[in-house]
């Protein structure tokens, strides 16, 4: 009799839906936001950390609350262990046999290692406390994941018809490039994004500026170019030094590297987004946010910038990191070949080989020869789209927040579907306060518990606005 009445309320429910009564925001979203805190609890204490990645596991645990809530979904290993999974929620085709262009809801399940002597809590604990849930991957990227899937059920429970179709994706490697996971799958099954014309990804989110918000949506990022230098030389014994090794040669060139401040290149949507930001800025950081190509002509001005907002000043030029270092095995054992790598970001507009020969230059060793290891084509989302359209007004109704778009410094997998011409963005239906953004690879990684229930019921308004027909 329960289960009977339950069915009539439901039904219930979807005929006032369909007749504009609940306006397409009250089909039980609430105990869907509530149920986010443990599903992400849980899904935090699950270990996906890459290397290795075994994100099979986050594609078990993903699968089950699919099953539970009926939902059909496909998964596929791009390596033993591998994972990855994708759901769908039908669009109805209008009367001509056509459906408007489908939705991508993008997560990666894997994460980065964590330090247990550098935390407060197990960073597998999944533990709930002073107001938020901490562990590895709370913000990059399992609570968005869980924020997407809640607001996914949320939707196909509705009742509501779409005019698009919705899909649910979780991807495995994008800590790593992606080449197991989105990569794998743009490749190996093209037919799932056949008609997709946009994804919402990592990448943006608001963030609190004082009693102010701003949602920032992330529409490009830097170009990841990895390189790898090898330095040749004689071998020999440790305790007979030579005027110039392998390992010297590297050293000097990448002191050169090290030292090189690379040409200043202030790119439209830097601009863009600096200009949007200048009014939740103090002092003269106003005013140089908002003509921030006049800024940049002073070096006093670029340097503050470096010291005290590494992001913001990486995003006015190309830059090179040295990450890893590579010699001999043994102490005593002159080594003839000597490694490094190098993170590299050029900005959007640059050209890879163009770069690559005035690094050669730079480093000015023809002892010293540069592989690449991974580089990504440039692309940048438009702005004057629905979807764009879309989370400007849930912004103003959720926050009362203006969206303002912005570059990232680093990568996500957007960039496989900006390649096909689906537009992407990077944006995430919470806000974070000074400080708590900090998590994000660091120490003690958490996402607050109203953050994410909010969260949950601002995405699934935001779909509705965006899928649902009137």
């Amino acid at each position: 009799m329960r289960r009977k009445i339950s069915v009539m309320l439901k039904s219930l429910m979807v005929l006032a839906v369909s007749l504009g009564l609940m306006q397409g925001v009250k089909a039980d979203v609430a105990t869907y936001a509530e149920e986010a805190v443990p599903r992400l609890s849980q899904y935090l204490k699950i270990d996906t950390v890459n290397p290795p990645g075994n994100e099979y596991r986050g594609v078990a645990y993903l699968s089950k609350l699919l099953d539970d809530a009926g939902i059909a979904y496909e998964s596929a290993e791009s390596a033993k262990g591998r994972g990855n999974l994708w759901a769908k929620l039908e669009g109805t085709a209008d009367k001509d046999g056509n459906k408007k262009p489908a939705l991508v809801l993008l997560h990666h399940i894997d994460v980065v290692p964590a330090d247990l002597n550098f935390w407060t809590v197990d960073p597998l604990s999944g533990d709930v406390a002073n107001g938020y849930i901490y562990g590895r991957g709370a913000i990059d990227t399992k609570g968005l994941g869980i924020a997407h899937l809640q607001a996914f059920l949320a939707l196909a429970d509705s009742g509501l018809k779409l005019n698009r179709d919705i899909l649910f994706v979780a991807t495995a490697d994008e800590e790593a490039g992606g080449f197991f996971g989105a990569g794998w799958l743009i490749e190996n099954r093209p037919d799932i994004f056949a008609n997709v014309g946009y994804v919402l990804n990592e990448g943006g989110s608001g963030r609190s500026f004082g009693e102010d918000i701003a949602v920032m949506v992330e529409v490009t990022q830097k170009v990841p170019l990895w390189l790898r230098l090898t330095a040749l030389g004689k071998p020999g014994h440790g305790s007979a030094p030579q005027m110039q090794t392998s390992v010297t040669r590297l050293i000097r060139g990448l002191k050169r590297v090290s030292e090189t401040e690379f040409p200043v290149n202030v790119i439209a949507p830097v601009a863009q987004m600096f200009e949007g930001l200048a009014p939740y800025q103090s002092g003269a950081d106003r005013s140089n946010f908002a003509n921030l190509s006049k800024a940049v002509e002073n070096p006093d001005y670029l340097l503050g910038l470096k010291l005290n907002n590494p992001g913001g000043h990486a995003l006015l030029r190309n830059t090179c990191s040295i990450t890893t270092l590579e010699g001999s095995s043994k102490i005593n054992v002159v080594p003839a070949q000597a490694h490094a790598e190098l993170d590299c970001r050029l900005l959007p507009d640059q050209d890879p080989e163009a770069f690559l020969v005035d690094l050669n230059n730079i480093i000015n060793d023809k002892q010293i020869t540069i592989e690449r290891i991974m580089g990504f084509t440039p692309a940048i989302s438009r702005t004057d789209t629905s979807l764009y359209k879309a989370i400007v007004k849930v912004s103003e109704q959720a926050f009362g927040a203006p969206v303002i778009p912005t570059v990232a410094g680093g990568f996500t997998d957007s960039h496989f579907f900006r390649d096909l011409g689906i537009t992407s963005y990077g944006y995430s239906p919470f806000v974070y306060a000074p400080g708590e953004f900090s998590g994000v690879h660091g120490n003690d990684e958490r996402l607050g518990v109203e953050n994410l229930k909010k969260g949950v019921r601002t995405l699934y308004q935001l779909l509705v606005d965006f899928a649902a027909q009137p």
